[in-house]
This record gives structure tokens, C-alpha cells and sequence, in this order.
């Protein structure tokens, strides 16, 4: 993917005296004081501001905060707390600045914070107007918010068609290499993991990638769906009966390429959904009509993490059991731990994903954790986003 990258900008000192607007990604969830319970997004931030200061640029952030009502501020929809947390991260103030489309005062060296931008009328809609008076405002725009990636926006896609230089953030650039890697050009075999509660919010890309890997895992009510398409037994298990027919042509379209999706041969079951839920491990082809499947069994785990660990490219989103209740998390625990062991380059991403990540402590361990839930589950799906598109318009001239 051919973008101009930010770090280029500055290594070839582009960006020095030059005002620089970043689109960053600081939706951190909070508690209800406004309190910020979780940073990961603004640390991630951090390196691209540092560098547009140290490059002597007068450095305008931006992020959306919430889901404001366009044109009425509400005091729990700013980012008073972020730009707090961000100075204690850059160990300098980062005032925060209100009303700014129409001019922002800084100065070479110095950061501002600029207020919830999706509180700027037309800022959803992309409105033309409103994003040639935010390209007005900077000679560089930096788009470095892969979470928004997907959404064609004002400060995601408008701003840089008529910002003078459009490029590709630090972060950006990280996943843009890292998909391309995983997918564009990946070592074989591939394997991809996907997992989730519904078949109906993930077939797009199931469909997607029974053309394009060699494995393909699918875990959670997804894997139910399956397991009824290849005539197994589910009892009450959360699954969709009316989606079979689709799940059977993605079983199929694998198999008729050589490839495989891998039914499960032994699952944990309960007769409840319930935290303390005492959890049975039976073959798959014995579940009683009154179980509930809530994890793989550990014959499948097991035959699945031996195949991870001879993948050369993973890609994972979802936990393949309910791994919030610990008799239910030995799959994931088990596939987790299989792909940090796997010398192949793996990329995970998806809120939960990440929850399961941070649970058995791999964070080192994995090639690449994607920070977009939405825009990495679209770049699966095959699909060209907004951000991408737009950057590598504006490098092609």
C-alpha cells in the first residue's frame, strides 16, 4: 500500500516550522466521574506526537470522545481527561483548545489538544465545507487512528483530501504493514482464527477468507453454527439454524481449494450459562439435547494448537469459548498460548481478543495487536477503507 508516511516527513525535515494536524485515536473508556479506567489507546498516540515535536512542528491533535450530539457540547464529552493523562505522558501541559475550526494558535514545539471534533456539525457526513476549514488549518495532516479508519469522516477522510500533505501516522503505518504482511503476503500455511458469538456479523468474512487461507478456525456460537452444518449435535447452544446452508458452502469452498475448517471432536458443556456452571467435557457427537457447548474440548485444543504451531501466518479475532468463566477458557487459553509458542507471524485484533491477550499476559508473544475492532474486522472482510484509500490517493498525486 502506497502512502506517504509521517516519519519520512520528518526524517527528511518536512515537518520542521510546519503546523501538523493529527487525527488520533483517544476514545478511552471512563468511568461515571469521567474518569479515564483505560489508557492503551492514548500511550499508542504518544510516539507520533513526540515526533511531530521533535521535529519542530506546531502539533494539533484531535480525537472523538464518546457519541456526542453534533453542534451541543456536553461537559462529559470532552477531553479535558485526555489532555491531562497526555501531558503526564509527554511530561508537558497540552492545553485544550474549544470552537478551533475556525483558527488554532500554536506555536513550533508546542502540542494542543483540540476539543471532541465529532462535536462539529457535518464532522459525521464528511461536509465539504467543514473539511477544507480543517485542511485550512495545518500544512500537514496525519491521519494515526486506525479505530477510525473504516468511517469516512471529516477528520478521517475530508480533511485529507484538502489538507496540502496527507499521510500515514506511525501507528497507521504499523497496521498498514502489518495487514499487508498477514494477508497481501503472507508465508504459508495461513491460518486464520475467527470466533464470536453470531455467524451473521462475521460471514462476510468467513466467506472472504475460505478463498484466500489454509485453516480456518472458528470457535464460539460461530463454531456451533458449523457444527450443526456438519450434522453434529448442539443441544440449547447458542448457534443460527438459518445460516447453515452458509456455513456448509464455506466448509466446502475450503475443502475444494485443499484447505480445511476444523470441526470440533470433543466440547465443554454445562447445563447453564452461569459463572459457576459446573462444565462437562464430552465428544462432540454425544451433546444432550439440554447442553450448552461453551468451550472446545481439549482433544480439539490440542490438535488445534499443534497446527498453529506450523502456521507461518496467523490471524486471530475472537475467543473460541466463554473465557470469562475459567472452566470454559482452556480453548482459548490453549490457542493463545499456541500462538505466542508458533514461530509464524501472527496478528490479533477485536476487544475481546485483546481481553484474552492481556489475560494469559502474551503481549510479547504476538507478531502484531491491531488497536481498530471495526476497521480490522472490514480489512478481513476484504474491504477498502475509507483512511487507507484517500492517503494513497493523495501519494499517487
Amino acid at each position: 500500500m502506497n502512502v506517504i508516511r509521517f516519519s519520512d516527513l520528518c526524517a527528511q525535515g518536512k515537518a520542521r516550522g510546519q503546523r501538523v494536524f493529527i487525527r488520533a485515536d483517544l476514545n478511552v473508556p471512563q468511568d461515571e466521574h469521567g474518569a479515564i479506567t483505560e489508557d492503551t489507546r492514548i500511550r499508542a498516540s504518544v510516539p507520533c506526537i513526540r515526533m511531530a515535536l521533535e521535529a519542530g512542528a506546531a502539533v494539533m491533535v484531535t480525537s472523538h470522545l464518546g457519541r456526542p450530539k453534533e453542534g451541543e457540547f456536553k461537559p462529559e464529552d470532552s477531553l479535558a481527561p485526555v489532555a491531562r493523562r497526555l501531558g503526564e505522558l509527554l511530561g508537558r501541559e497540552v492545553p485544550l483548545v474549544q470552537n478551533w475550526v475556525d483558527g488554532v494558535q500554536v506555536a513550533p514545539g508546542q502540542a494542543v489538544l483540540l476539543e471532541n471534533c465529532r462535536v462539529n456539525k457535518g464532522e459525521k457526513k464528511c461536509d465539504e465545507a467543514l473539511s477544507r476549514k480543517m485542511a485550512a488549518l495545518c500544512d500537514i495532516y496525519v491521519n494515526d487512528a486506525f479505530g477510525t479508519a473504516h468511517r469516512a469522516e471529516g477528520t478521517t477522510y475530508g480533511i485529507a483530501r484538502f489538507a496540502p500533505v496527507a499521510c500515514a501516522g506511525p501507528l497507521l503505518a504499523a497496521e498498514i504493514d502489518a495487514i499487508t504482511q498477514a494477508l497481501a503476503q503472507p508465508r504459508r500455511p495461513l491460518v486464520a482464527i475467527v470466533a464470536g458469538s453470531k455467524v451473521s456479523t462475521k460471514l462476510t468474512i468467513l466467506q472472504s477468507l475460505a478463498s484466500k487461507v489454509d485453516q480456518l478456525i472458528v470457535g464460539g456460537g460461530i463454531a456451533n453454527t458449523f457444527m450443526l452444518a456438519a450434522g453434529l449435535p448442539i443441544g440449547q447452544s447458542l448457534a443460527e439454524a438459518d445460516l447453515v446452508g452458509e456455513a456448509r458452502a464455506v466448509i466446502d469452498a475450503m475443502k475444494a481449494r485443499g484447505a480445511e475448517v476444523p470441526i470440533p471432536t470433543d466440547v465443554v458443556t454445562a447445563k447453564e450459562f452461569k459463572a459457576d456452571a459446573s462444565a462437562t467435557v464430552k465428544p462432540a457427537a454425544d451433546v444432550a439435547a439440554d447442553d450448552l457447548i461453551l468451550d472446545i474440548g481439549p482433544a480439539t485444543a490440542a490438535r488445534l494448537a499443534a497446527q498453529l504451531k506450523q502456521a507461518g501466518t496467523i490471524v486471530w479475532n475472537g475467543p473460541v469459548g466463554v473465557f470469562e468463566f475459567n472452566q470454559f477458557a482452556h480453548g482459548t487459553e490453549t490457542i493463545a498460548r499456541a500462538i505466542a509458542a508458533s514461530p509464524a507471524f501472527s496478528i490479533a485484533g477485536g476487544g475481546d481478543t485483546l481481553a484474552a491477550i492481556a489475560k494469559y499476559g502474551i503481549e510479547k508473544d504476538v507478531g502484531y495487536i491491531s488497536t481498530g475492532g471495526g476497521a480490522f474486522l472490514e480489512v478481513l472482510e476484504g474491504k477498502q477503507l475509507p483512511a487507507f484509500e484517500i492517503l494513497e490517493k493523495r501519494a499517487a498525486g
